[in-house]
């Protein structure tokens, strides 16, 4: 298999591994997508890493396995390719992917899918279709120009230039910079935090921005709305108001 599915103290981390690159042919991106539904649906995985090892995140599609698709078969193909990745990116948990190395193309694109983004030092990041007379497919038009605005997506799409780590950071495509050594250790200790937390909340809370970012100000806010009274409903509200009354803020315990 090219992606693994590990389970730690509540952490789902879903590690590529087709060396040497990490690159994302077909069979990854739909591994990609099995597994996404598997973490989406275990109760013991509260919270997902996605790591492509020490050396590399993922440096791209599968060039050679695309140049023989004619035009038929990427029209049936990219919507495969664009959900592989919505999967990633609809897991109603937390996801924080853990970048060394190159995130190039898909994987720029994979690591879009996250909720943060921790990157080594030494960190390459890039959308370079355009040097193949392309443009992104998995969904970087798109959730690159949400997350950093459409000038800056615009400026990496149209140029196809790598950005170090330091600039990446500049511009808010990564959260935090760490020492390469360290990107998986600081990736995994960030999930497994909110794993303690109360899950249906941060389900809320995820849908709640995510759909926001979608929608118009009201739709968004009615979003909100119905997500902030139906958690009245939970034993996690029960308990932490709890909590707070008699023991002070910050030290509920979540199941």
């Amino acid at each position: 298999m090219t992606v693994h599915l590990e389970v730690a103290e509540g952490v789902g981390t879903l590690r590529l591994d087709r060396p040497p690159m990490n690159a994302l042919d077909v069979a990854t991106q739909d591994r990609l997508k099995e597994l996404a539904e598997e973490v989406t649906r275990r109760t013991d995985v509260r919270a997902v890493v996605i790591h492509g090892g020490e050396k590399v995140f993922a440096a791209g599609a599968d060039i050679k396995e695309m140049q023989a698709m004619d035009h038929a078969a990427m029209i049936v193909r990219s919507r495969a390719l664009q959900d592989s990745f919505s999967a990633v990116a609809r897991i109603p948990k937390p996801v924080v992917a853990a970048v060394t190395g190159y995130a190039l193309g898909g994987g720029c694109e994979l690591a879009l899918c996250a909720d943060f983004r921790i990157a080594a030092d030494d960190a390459r990041f890039g959308q370079p279709e355009i040097l193949l007379g392309l443009i992104p497919g998995a969904g970087g038009t798109q959730r690159l120009s949400r997350l950093i605005g459409p000038s800056r997506a615009k400026d990496l799409i149209f140029t196809g230039r790598m950005v170090k780590a330091d600039e990446a950071l500049s511009l808010g495509l990564v959260d935090r910079i760490v020492p390469a050594a360290e990107v998986y250790t600081e990736a995994h200790t960030w999930a497994a935090k909110l794993a303690q937390g109360p899950a249906i909340a941060l389900r809320a809370a995820k849908e709640a921005i995510d759909t926001g970012l979608e929608t118009d100000l009201e739709t968004g806010l009615a979003v909100e709305r119905n997500w902030f009274a139906n958690l009245f409903a939970t034993e996690d509200r029960e308990r932490g108001m709890r909590s707070f009354v008699e023991e002070g803020p910050g030290k509920a315990k979540f199941l």
